[in-house]
């Protein structure tokens, strides 16, 4: 073997060992910055969403006139929800 064969067979064992230990940081694609601001915003949105219908009911239980049974049946039938 020459010394040249020698300088290429030691570049070519480097590089697949280099190759190999950075496979496995790259496993899928990584997302850019404006798709996980989308889905933050998304996420967000739909949990303002729901906190809005709770807030509706609450404000419904607590405005309305009625019995004290009344009362306590629509709360026991929005913890079984």
């Amino acid at each position: 073997m020459s010394y040249w064969s020698a300088i290429v067979a030691i570049v070519a064992i480097i590089a697949y060992v280099i190759i190999r230990l950075n496979r496995g940081k790259h496993n899928g694609t990584p997302l850019d910055q404006a798709e996980i601001d989308r889905a933050y915003t998304e996420a967000l949105e739909r949990e303002v969403a729901e906190m809005r219908k709770r807030l509706e009911v609450l404000e419904r239980i607590a405005t309305e006139d009625g019995e004290a049974r009344r009362l306590s049946r629509e709360i026991d039938s929005l913890r079984e929800k």
